[in-house]
């Protein structure tokens, strides 16, 4: 017998367009943490050097631009009032926002129904297997 967290796995599934928005949230968070570790270490650090901003600059750069385009495309999906979109916009801007965006999304159902929950099922219990 196998047992599959489902919501883990429909959380992060990139063939959704919530999913697709969550993974884009979490590596635009990730990409944010690389860049103001490449910053500390090029304005602070010892020794200082360049090459972390070199890297994360143009990586959270795309990732960012990337997020703008899910973004997007989940407002226009999920037919987000323009207090969500205002709010998505500056999660990504402020560091380590999107994270708090998508929680706070999932919450409140910005991102289609709750995470974990199904059709048929009280929330929060879970879905007895089929065997």
């Amino acid at each position: 017998m196998s047992v599959v967290n489902s919501a883990t796995t429909s959380t992060l599934d990139i063939r959704t367009t919530a999913g697709r928005f969550r993974l884009v949230a979490l590596a635009e968070a990730v990409s944010w943490v690389g860049l103001l570790l490449g910053m500390y270490f090029k304005y602070l650090g010892t020794p200082r050097t360049e090459i972390g901003v070199k890297i994360f600059g143009p990586l959270h750069g795309g990732i960012f631009v990337a997020f703008l385009i899910v973004a997007l495309f989940a407002g226009l999906a999920f037919k987000w009032s323009v207090l969500t979109w205002v709010l998505a916009l500056l999660a990504s801007i402020v560091p380590l926002a999107t994270v708090i965006f998508v929680i706070w999304a999932d919450r409140t159902a910005k991102l289609g129904a709750p995470v974990g929950a199904s059709a048929g099922s009280p929330a929060g219990r879970p879905v007895p297997e089929a065997t």
